[in-house]
């Protein structure tokens, strides 16, 4: 009996992992296709549309690296600037929030974690209006800061996302441990110190990742608050190739997206541990 369902097993792993493949070379075409073209000519970029080069052109790199007036690099390290901020301001505002709704008790807790959480169906499109109005009125748009719209926000804890996604991996943390604390005369901020913030890692180290991801790849906001060249983060800096000069520098562009996606994939790979079990711990708990 179990003969014959051993063929039919395995066949059934190899229709599986074939699947599989077929899955991931379609997701990953699109960046094999990028790698390729960044080192195309201008003019084999029209006319060869396959992922291989007919002729390797890595000169692209050199020509988009001093393209400009600034050296690339001028907008990688705003980028990280503005990023691994980010990464600072939503980690502690969000954690110390979450930490509010999750173990303290106040009035009105249930209904300003329902509007916190209301906050999740406002596009961001729609409160980039107001948000630069109250920055203008400011005087923070074009300033001697001009980075402050963008980094202000997340040091409020405006990312309802993370907060809400702290607030559920806290309240899977058992609260005899607050309790056991308290016993030891630990206060309010004690109980944060030593046991919630320790044992929230994974949720810290997840909010970070994402934080730099969405950060780093962002477009819209940082174009709406930044309006000269050397404040430029990397998004809006790679539209400069296609109006910058009379003729598009399509292949230089390409090959400052390659680079772009290193800082990401690295950050990325060296969290990505940490990053599956705080999804993991950071579930649907009630």
């Amino acid at each position: 009996m179990t003969g014959p369902r051993r063929p039919r097993a395995g066949r059934g792993q190899a229709v599986r992992l074939l699947v599989l493949i077929a899955i991931v070379v379609v997701v990953l075409y699109p960046l094999f296709w990028m790698i390729g073209t960044s080192v195309k000519s201008q003019e084999e970029i029209v006319s060869n549309i396959g992922l291989l080069p007919k002729e390797f052109t890595p000169g692209n790199y050199v020509d988009g690296w001093t393209n400009f007036d600034l050296s690339f690099g001028r907008f990688f390290l705003n980028s990280a600037m503005v990023s691994l901020l980010t990464v600072v301001g939503n980690a502690v505002s969000c954690l110390l929030a979450a930490y509010a709704f999750a173990r303290l008790r106040f009035r009105l807790r249930g209904m300003w974690f329902a509007i916190m959480i209301g906050t999740l169906l406002l596009p961001g499109h729609v409160l980039i209006v107001p948000q630069y109005i109250l920055f203008r009125s400011l005087g923070l748009v074009g300033g001697e800061w001009p980075y402050l719209p963008l980094l202000i926000p997340q040091f409020l804890a405006t990312e309802a996302f993370f907060v809400f996604l702290m607030v559920q991996f806290m309240r899977g943390i058992p609260r005899e441990l607050d309790e056991a604390a308290k016993i030891d005369g630990a206060s309010a901020f004690g109980i944060f110190r030593h046991v919630i913030l320790p044992l929230s890692r994974p949720a810290l180290v997840t909010t970070a990742i994402f934080s730099f991801i969405w950060t780093w790849n962002d477009f819209f906001r940082q174009l709406v608050f930044l309006s000269s060249l050397e404040d430029y983060t990397v998004p809006v800096a790679l539209t400069l190739f296609i109006d910058s000069t009379s003729q598009s520098a399509v292949g230089p562009m390409f090959a400052m997206s390659v680079l772009s996606l290193l800082p990401v994939f690295l950050f990325f790979l060296a969290f990505q541990r940490m990053l599956v079990e705080g999804i993991n711990t950071s579930g649907l708990k009630g």
